[in-house]
């Protein structure tokens, strides 16, 4: 498992958020239970398995909600 923060352009209300969170829950090789959102900084922490999905999917998928990716971190857990 992989552990990755991914900022995102600020978000303007929590509901946008929990959308964020549940598209990224549906994605395979994601820990659902790792998916945290902190909507004050606009960052988004999840567990994932590098052999599932990549981290260009996730941004993928978040930004396919319209909702930009400024950068992503990952680091092997």
């Amino acid at each position: 498992m992989s552990k990755a923060v991914i900022a995102l352009e600020t978000l303007s209300c929590p509901s946008c958020l929990k959308k964020i969170e549940n598209a990224v829950k549906g994605l395979n090789g994601i820990d659902q239970n790792s998916v945290r959102g902190v909507f004050n900084v606009s960052k988004i922490r999840i567990d994932f398995d590098e052999k599932m999905v990549t981290i260009e999917d996730v941004e993928k998928v978040i930004e396919d909600l319209g909702y930009p990716v400024i950068k992503s971190k990952v680091k092997a857990a």
